[in-house]
């Protein structure tokens, strides 16, 4: 950490360049510039910003989808590879450090993570889903507790999770316990999809809220709106359809005590920016600390499994 108590936080409202690895990395990196000019030291992106979420999952049958999934599997990125190099070099460039939301490809497999990189360009870490969520299930496996971390930024302790992640009170609560000081909540813009609309901006909005009032940390919720050319790649693929509608996406900075420091309303270049001071965080848990003097831990108390799951064991 560089000492700053006081510096701006930033979620990335924007849309990528669906099914486009290239695009969306270039998209991640006209941001990250536009973060820098503007003195944000730490950036958030919605879940799977590259190459984009996979909306067509809840909305065409598993048999219709294979060619458009295998797509989505060579437009994923391996992050030992050069993929990200770019970015990284950006990071440096522009004094910013960012949590990036990746379709990442190991071998065969692919995971929805979070990539935590420094503003000295390095990746500090890699967080994976835990369980993806329904027909998510077609395409991603599960993640383990080896990367369910709070990561050291210069910025402070960050830690995330994607989309129904958040939903998780444990997983929640294991990052509270590693004394998160900001949290990114990575999610698509998931009320663009018909009967989605009246419940999920909502829930987004309420375990933000929670998560930063019972952990006593800053949160970023970062979503992206869907956009008529990225319908119109799913349709072009695959047919057309009426569950998707483009726009949607509520992204907003929220405080320890749960307020709304800045919203998507605030924002018209794709950023919803926000400055905050970590002297919040100890006002706010001197009210209520789920890591400290509120937790009980002699009655209550949790374990996590952190070894990481390989199915080749050498003995």
């Amino acid at each position: 950490m560089d000492g700053a108590t006081r510096f701006r936080i930033a979620a990335a409202h924007a849309a990528p360049a669906l099914l486009d690895k290239a695009g969306s990395l270039d998209k991640a990196i006209q941001l990250i510039e536009e973060a820098g000019k503007r003195g944000v030291r730490l950036l958030g992106f919605p879940e799977t910003f590259v190459p984009g979420y996979p909306y067509w999952l809840a909305v065409y049958s598993l048999s219709e989808q294979s060619a458009m999934n295998r797509r989505y599997f060579d437009e994923s990125v391996a992050i030992d590879g050069p993929d990200l190099n770019a970015v990284k070099a950006a990071c440096k460039a522009h004094n910013v450090n960012v949590v990036l939301g990746i379709s990442e490809r190991e071998f065969g497999t692919l995971y929805n993570s979070q990539v935590y990189i420094s503003d000295a360009g390095d990746i500090v870490g890699v967080h994976r889903k835990l369980q993806p969520t329904m027909p998510e299930r077609y395409i991603w496996g599960q993640g383990d507790g080896s990367t369910l971390k709070v990561f050291d930024l210069p910025v402070g302790r960050v830690g995330g999770l994607i989309c129904g992640e958040n939903s998780m009170n444990l997983a929640r609560h294991a990052l509270i316990l590693q004394h998160e000081q900001i949290h990114i909540s990575s999610w698509p813009g998931l009320a663009a999809m018909k009967n989605f609309a009246e419940w999920f901006t909502p829930h987004v909005t309420a375990l933000s809220r929670v998560h930063a009032y019972t952990g006593g940390c800053f949160l970023v919720a970062a979503q992206d709106p869907l956009t008529a050319a990225n319908i119109a790649v799913i349709e072009t693929a695959l047919g057309a359809q009426d569950k998707l509608k483009a726009g949607s996406g509520t992204s907003a900075i929220h405080g320890p005590m749960g307020d709304v420091l800045a919203s998507c309303g605030d924002s018209v270049d794709g950023l919803v920016i926000a400055d905050i001071d970590f002297a919040d965080i100890a006002s706010a848990k001197m009210l209520h600390d789920s890591a400290g003097h509120s937790a009980r831990s002699e009655i209550l108390s949790m374990s996590v499994d952190t070894a990481r799951k390989e199915p080749l064991r050498a003995s």
